[in-house]
């Protein structure tokens, strides 16, 4: 087998860590596979010294330019609240209608994550706010209304630009209509392709041209798609709509691999496959080793086996390869001092004051 081959195959996965220091076996492995990178949550931070030395060990086991991730919309989804301070939550900035706070959330999250070394958010959320979901997203989502998904994902980009930190909208095409938590179980989305084109996916192709990176929903769409294929496993969804249709050419990540709305529907070994097949980038797998293995070998054998699929892994990491060399500047920072870090603390305290 290829170093090669071995290497893309790396090249598309981002992968999570067991807790704030890496482990003996965790530099193993990031070194045989070299993932394109990193995503920590809250059992990878104690403070921010550590954070930065986490990061930037990480960053040169695997390789520069790396992808170094975290969840950050505030409010339920806010992975520094204990280091820094609790961020409020998009529904909450929303409720101000001031699109210059919008701005000003997205840069203060930006500020947050980049003082700690990290380059990527997993944010904004582009989902609808409707009532099906309204107990599974709560806060996440900022309104039924597109355009003002649209208005509050746009400004909340030119916050995170400013800074230099890649976003990513999610859930693409939509969790607005589902009931279930994705974590647990796959939703089951009964809209229609018309309510769909209209209303779901309009942040997504509005935004489109500014996103970095777009995160395919492990939820199913049978009504629109008619199919019970996840989306994050979808043709339909990824290289039919995303590629063709809205004409993205940035980078497509799946949601985690571990949650269950995949794994009640597929081994790990098949999802890892079937979501690259159908056109996605990156996938993330976000905490069990054992599961990035049975990932990383599943895509190699089939890589191996079949042509078209070593096709589409090349042309996959070479998408990946090509983003990073232009999106990603510079090393992991210094951890940020006191100063700093009380700086932001009042900032994101001061927010909606």
């Amino acid at each position: 087998m290829s170093t090669t081959l071995r290497r893309m195959v790396g090249q598309l996965t981002i992968v999570g860590l067991e807790g704030p220091e890496l482990t003996s076996s965790e530099r193993t492995w990031l070194k045989l596979i070299r993932p394109s990178g990193i995503i920590l949550f809250r059992r990878n931070i104690d403070d921010a010294e550590q954070t930065v030395r986490l990061l930037r060990e990480a960053a040169q086991i695997t390789g520069a330019p790396n992808l170094r991730c975290v969840d950050l919309e505030g409010g339920l989804v806010d992975r520094l609240r204990d280091l820094i301070a609790p961020m409020p939550s998009p529904a909450e900035v929303y409720a101000t209608r001031k699109p210059a706070l919008f701005k000003k959330h997205g840069r203060l999250i930006a500020q947050e994550v980049r003082s700690l070394g990290f380059n990527t958010v997993f944010a904004p959320v582009l989902d609808l706010a409707l009532p099906a979901s309204a107990s599974v997203m709560r806060t996440r989502t900022v309104s039924a209304d597109p355009a003002e998904v649209i208005a509050y994902g746009a400004a909340f980009l030119d916050g995170l630009a400013a800074e230099g930190i890649l976003g990513s909208g999610k859930h693409f095409p939509g969790l607005g209509g589902g009931n279930l938590d994705s974590h647990h179980a796959m939703p089951v989305i009964q809209r229609s392709w018309k309510e769909m084109w209209a209303a779901d996916i309009a942040p997504f192709y509005a935004l489109s041209r500014r996103l970095p990176m777009i995160m395919v929903a492990h939820a199913a769409y049978p009504n629109a798609s008619k199919s019970m294929l996840p989306a994050s496993i979808s043709p339909f969804w990824i290289s039919d709509v995303l590629r063709k249709r809205l004409l993205y050419r940035g980078l497509i990540v799946s949601d985690d691999m571990e949650m269950g709305g995949i794994l009640t529907q597929r081994s790990m070994e098949e999802a890892a496959v079937e979501a690259i097949a159908a056109g996605t980038d990156v996938i993330e797998i976000c905490r069990n080793q054992a599961l990035v293995f049975q990932a990383y070998e599943a895509l190699l054998s089939e890589a191996e086996r079949s042509p078209s699929f070593r096709r589409r892994v090349q042309q996959a990491a070479g998408r990946v390869l090509r983003s990073k060399n232009k999106l990603l500047a510079g090393s992991v920072s210094r951890p940020p001092s006191p100063r700093k870090l009380e700086q932001l603390r009042r900032q994101v305290q001061e927010l909606l004051q």
